[in-house]
């Protein structure tokens, strides 16, 4: 389609309010996708300094970025007043969230069952590091690294001999928020159904197993542990990683046997030379190829790929069906993808405020 095809997110939400104690990155970016959906978010912050993405390293544009879009308003939940108000606000709301430890808000009296004595229809979604389940979890603060290293998300890159290595961003506070909001659609929906609402515990660690699917399912399917991945691709192919090339590097996904072959003639490999170091099987069937040799494989393929520029390599391997794509840093993806329309960025705020983001990673057209 066109870029003229595409449109605004739709409206779903409009006419549906939303109290929001939220703060950092994943409530708010839960609160966020709502909000660019038509809810109208009421974002409750404590006098004085408020959330502490006002005040991050990265400036106001974390914050607004997270924020854009909601109303704020200050009030000091350990006063009387304080508490009055923000139960008048949740007697008015369609959906709740709660992103402080398990029994802060429970102490201010705003807790689910609290609310729902003045709310029946309420969704109070319940945005924690570690949920409800388990009260010495429970107790505890948590941050991405953290979770990351408790879920075993950081023993999985790298090789076996690395330390731990958490993913370069707060991938789990995000995968959080997108959990949150899927799960208020879901229980908005079944209200809508029902005229019921509903608590929704919704974990940093629940999500993180969520990131780590196929890899969470087979160890709880087996019992076994899973071997540190490195840049290898999920396929396990031997011919699916990331290799030097000669002016950088180039991510390769060559995860069958025709894959394989199609790259091998693109790098001018005589078959000979490569096959009797494939597992036998490969070829038969659509399955992913296997070598009998791993790092012999691996050796002639670095080998080869080495003399060559990786972007003249990217086009070449993809004209051919091999997926490949050169290795870019953030600031040079997001660039690419402006220059070319394939991002449109959304501006959000204005002057010191400002800040340029890549919207919620989906569009519409109708």
């Amino acid at each position: 389609m066109s870029a003229a095809a595409w449109q605004a997110p739709p409206q779903a939400l409009r006419g549906v309010r939303v109290l929001d104690f939220s703060h950092v990155i994943a409530g708010p970016f839960a609160t966020f996708q709502l909000a660019r959906m038509g809810a109208e978010v009421i974002k409750v912050e404590r006098p004085g300094g408020g959330d502490v993405m006002r005040r991050s390293g990265s400036g106001a544009h974390a914050f607004t970025a997270l924020n854009a879009g909601k109303q704020a308003r200050a009030i000091d939940l350990a006063t009387p007043p304080g508490r009055a108000e923000a139960l008048d606000l949740a007697r008015q709301a369609d959906l709740m969230v709660d992103n402080y430890r398990p029994g802060v808000l429970e102490r201010h009296g705003l807790g689910y069952e609290q609310v729902k004595a003045i709310n029946p229809r309420i969704v109070y979604c319940a945005i924690s590091g570690y949920g409800r389940s388990d009260p010495a979890l429970a107790a505890r603060g948590a941050y991405d690294h953290v979770v990351q290293g408790l879920t075993g998300m950081a023993m999985l890159a790298g090789q076996e001999c690395d330390p731990p290595i958490k993913v370069g961003f707060p991938v789990i506070d995000a995968a959080t928020g997108l959990v949150g909001a899927l799960a208020m659609m879901a229980a908005l929906r079944e209200r809508d159904q029902t005229g019921h609402g509903s608590f929704l515990d919704v974990s940093m660690w629940a999500s993180a197993l969520q990131l780590m699917y196929p890899f969470a399912c087979d160890v709880l399917s087996t019992g076994q542990e899973i071997a540190r991945v490195g840049n290898k691709g999920f396929s396990g192919s031997p011919a699916a990683d990331m290799f030097a090339c000669r002016d950088g590097w180039l991510a390769l996904g060559a995860n069958t046997p025709q894959h394989i072959a199609a790259l091998m003639q693109v790098l001018g490999v005589d078959p000979q030379r490569y096959a009797p170091l494939l597992d036998s099987d490969s070829g038969k069937g659509p399955a992913f190829a296997r070598a009998r040799d791993p790092a012999a494989f691996r050796e002639l393929l670095a080998e080869q790929l080495a003399g060559h520029p990786a972007a003249e390599l990217e086009q070449r391997l993809n004209d051919a069906g091999v997926p490949a794509a050169r290795v870019r840093s953030l600031r040079e993806f997001t660039q690419q993808a402006v220059d070319t329309g394939l991002l449109q960025p959304l501006v959000l705020g204005a002057g010191e405020e400002r800040a340029v983001t890549p919207g919620l990673g989906w569009r519409v057209a109708r």
